[in-house]
């Protein structure tokens, strides 16, 4: 088992499977792993023989659980251009071929798909969730932010629920994630086995490949979805989010606290149990995500992941969500009133020295 692949392609009846292969981790990225899917993406982009590709996770657990952070934290002191910024340039360039792939691109998120997992999946075509979905953006559990193109796409959500999602760092089900549309189609995982088979016994004709697929999906799944808890909710997250500064948020919520809302309650409890540069971070980038195409919301965030690998917090997090479990940081500062405008806005700057951070390690271009 351990001497396979942390990756497996195949392509079969024109499908060009891409099966993520560390179910035990819940298939968390490494550097091989991205590395291999953004040159297979490469390859296949030009390859008559695939027609369209299916992103799946082996295991029961979920599609993907994120990046592998226990590299990163085992880096600490190093210098971060040579360990940490080579993983994140090439799954942000890996993300954004989903998003501007020719070739139809489905995946199947079934149970946990988290951080890099939503990385992997928001671009792609056709995104299938079931009654198993957890998705969430947890970075802000580890004194971080959400990345992979979180600057873009949570500010395409309804209203200001991305605000929301990205604070609370919330876990959500399918009906949610349809919501937000962070997916297209809902399908029980029971149908599964089913819509694999018929994949592979369809014949699949590249001209028309696209109206083939939306058929075949329209058999198998719902476009429709009722019992968003989020779309419930979005009047009162409109009414809270829509401050412009993390101490507006949070009085906000604590006056509705004082009005006895027992959900203010709970959030206001989430917020402040997350660290202060974090939420002050994350609520800037995505104000300045607002204005900013997908690529160059990833450049920002290559620039946010260096600085904030700099910090006492992220180590911090990572200790006390992953290596003692003991799910009791000590944030530092540790108010949010501690933290300047100009600290905050440090974070937002990096000395690329007229590189461009998305092109660290360009990808050969050599077709075969």
């Amino acid at each position: 088992m351990s001497d396979q692949p942390s990756v497996l392609f195949e392509v079969k009846n024109q499908v060009g499977w891409i099966k993520l292969n560390r179910s035990r981790a819940i298939n968390a990225l490494s550097l091989e792993m991205v590395e291999s899917i953004e040159k297979q993406l490469h390859q296949w982009k030009e390859d008559q023989q695939v027609a369209l590709i299916f992103l799946v996770g082996e295991g029961d657990k979920g599609l993907c659980a994120g990046a592998d952070i226990r590299f990163l934290y085992n880096g600490r002191g190093t210098d971060l251009e040579k360990t940490a910024l080579p993983f994140f340039a090439t799954e942000y360039r890996m993300d954004l071929a989903t998003h501007q792939y020719p070739k139809p691109i489905l995946v199947y998120m079934n149970g946990v798909v988290m951080g890099g997992g939503v990385g992997i999946s928001f671009g792609c075509k056709h995104r299938i969730v079931t009654e198993k979905t957890k998705w969430s953006m947890p970075e802000m559990n580890i004194g971080f932010f959400p990345d992979v193109g979180a600057s873009y796409f949570f500010n395409q959500m309804p209203g200001h629920i991305g605000r929301y999602l990205a604070l609370t760092a919330s876990i959500i089900k399918a009906a949610d994630v349809l919501y937000i549309r962070a997916a297209d189609r809902f399908m029980p995982s029971d149908r599964w086995n089913d819509l694999k088979r018929e994949m592979d016994e369809m014949k699949w004709t590249k001209k028309i490949v696209a109206e083939q697929l939306n058929q075949l999906l329209d058999d198998f799944t719902s476009t429709i979805m009722p019992g968003s808890s989020l779309a419930a909710m979005q009047e009162k997250i409109d009414l809270h989010f829509a401050f412009n500064t993390v101490e507006e948020i949070i009085h906000s919520l604590s006056r509705a606290v004082e009005a006895g809302d027992p959900w203010a309650s709970e959030t206001v409890k989430t917020l402040i149990s997350k660290s202060p540069t974090s939420l002050k971070v994350t609520l800037q980038q995505l104000h300045e995500g607002a204005g900013k195409s997908l690529e160059d919301c990833f450049r920002m965030e290559l620039s946010l992941v260096l600085n904030l690998l700099n910090t006492h917090d992220f180590y911090e997090g990572v200790r006390s969500v992953v290596v003692d479990k003991d799910r009791n940081p000590k944030w530092n500062p540790s108010a949010i009133e501690e933290l300047s405008e100009e600290y905050v806005a440090s974070f937002f700057q990096y000395p690329w020295k007229g590189k461009d951070p998305m092109r660290t390690e360009p990808l050969p271009t050599h077709h075969k």
